[in-house]
């Protein structure tokens, strides 16, 4: 664009007038100064508004516009104008029927009008104006919107100035281009941020609420999605008869899609624990809605306890969780046998029951705690897990900072969520 305004813009445009030396630098330096501000912004408000101010200054013209076509209604839509007190941003024109800038639009080829008064599509506008250049923005081949230039003398242009406003106009169409693309593009993220952000206040909600108060018994809890939303998810839920669901889950894949199988999955969920008396059957039940529902390649991964307050026990059934973690005087992975990944196909799920003595504790995790790498691609694996709650003071949160500082500069891929149930 600077190379176009040196090679032909100096002689073309300022050749209709008498000009001091100084005079045509500063009108060469304004023409420079146009062509780099074309391409230096997506703001399309702010490109033509620069646009047609900065060349108006520079060519000394009555009015400059530019206008660009609403797809939509099919009409060209004033979107910056200098020197004109009868339209004003906004205005519109039917594409082939209103005035040289309509008539342009339509046909995709430069009109121009050496007196106004003689041409039949000009319409009115400034009383001093006495020629008008109107010339298509076009990209691949398709107008997108009209650029014109007015002037108070007859026969302004010289052919060598309708060719750096062509010039021009090309470089103003792409940069307009650009700009469209840019700003649909930043919607279009803008939309799906606030989609994102909602989604994750309402997983927060769901996670937020109080656990449940449960006579000898305390839990702590920790969920860290790596993005704006998880498919990792616990859950506590009172059966009755001092008897309390327990569950933790991780859906395959993540954000949005992981997202909402998280929740079909936890609904599905209440509703089975309250029909089926132990965890084997409702995760049997569970998978048999899933195999239904669920699509192709997506399972969850899930531990799920019925707490006995009563009895101080808990049974436990697995669908392809990681072992949960026994924490006494001694750490213990408890070989819990697990069936299938729930929504992969028909399964049975055994169940293993513990005694949760006083000052004993129960640890639900998921696998992005243990499959957590650094920057050597080393996981943080079952021994670290073991060796940080070997720790008198460790809890769920201190383990999540520890993996995250296991894992600092390196790429977080996988959601971290855990559920300590302390027996006292």
């Amino acid at each position: 664009m600077a190379t176009l305004a040196r090679s032909i813009g100096t002689r073309a445009l300022i050749s209709s007038q008498p000009h001091t030396s100084c005079e045509l630098v500063q009108v060469l330096m304004k023409l420079q100064r146009a062509a780099q501000l074309i391409t230096s912004t997506f703001d399309l408000d702010a490109l033509v508004d620069r646009v047609v101010n900065d060349l108006a200054a520079a060519i000394g013209c009555v009015e400059v516009g530019v206008w660009l076509r609403d797809s939509e209604t099919d009409e060209m839509v004033l979107q910056s104008v200098r020197g004109c007190t009868q339209n004003q941003k906004g205005c519109r024109l039917k594409i082939g029927r209103q005035g040289m800038v309509g008539h342009v639009a339509a046909s995709g080829r430069m009109h121009y009008a050496p007196d106004v008064r003689l041409d039949r599509y000009y319409i009115a506008c400034e009383p001093d104006t006495r020629s008008e250049v109107t010339v298509p923005l076009k990209v691949g081949g398709e107008v997108i919107g009209v650029f014109c230039v007015d002037h108070k003398q007859a026969n302004a242009f010289s052919d060598d100035q309708l060719l750096v406003l062509q010039g021009l106009a090309g470089h103003i169409a792409v940069a307009v281009e650009n700009a469209r693309l840019f700003q649909r593009e930043r919607q279009e993220r803008e939309r799906m941020q606030r989609e994102a952000e909602e989604a994750r206040a309402i997983q927060q909600a769901l996670f937020m609420r109080a656990v449940p108060l449960v006579p000898g018994f305390a839990f702590e809890t920790a969920w860290h999605p790596a993005g704006a939303v998880a498919g990792d998810w616990f859950d506590f839920f009172d059966l009755g008869d001092q008897r309390y669901g327990v569950v933790l889950a991780d859906v395959s894949g993540k954000g949005m899609p992981a997202a909402l199988l998280m929740s079909a999955t936890r609904a599905v969920l209440r509703t089975s624990a309250k029909l089926h008396s132990s965890p084997g059957q409702t995760l049997m039940h569970l998978n048999q809605m899933l195999l239904e529902d669920f699509p192709p390649s997506k399972f969850v991964t899930m531990i799920y306890g019925v707490l006995d307050a009563g009895s101080r026990e808990i049974t436990l059934a697995s669908a392809g969780h990681p072992r949960p973690l026994l924490i006494n005087h001694e750490c213990l992975f408890l070989d819990v046998e697990t069936g299938l990944p729930l929504g992969l196909g028909a399964s049975s799920y055994p169940e293993h029951t513990v005694k949760l003595d006083p000052g004993t504790r129960l640890l639900f995790y998921t696998d992005g705690i243990t499959e957590a790498m650094n920057l050597h691609y080393e996981e943080y694996g079952p021994a670290r897990l073991i060796e940080h709650f070997l720790q008198p003071d460790a809890c769920v949160e201190g383990l999540i900072e520890q993996v995250q500082r296991f894992g600092h500069g390196s790429e977080r891929t996988d959601d971290t969520t855990a559920v300590l149930i302390h027996s006292r």
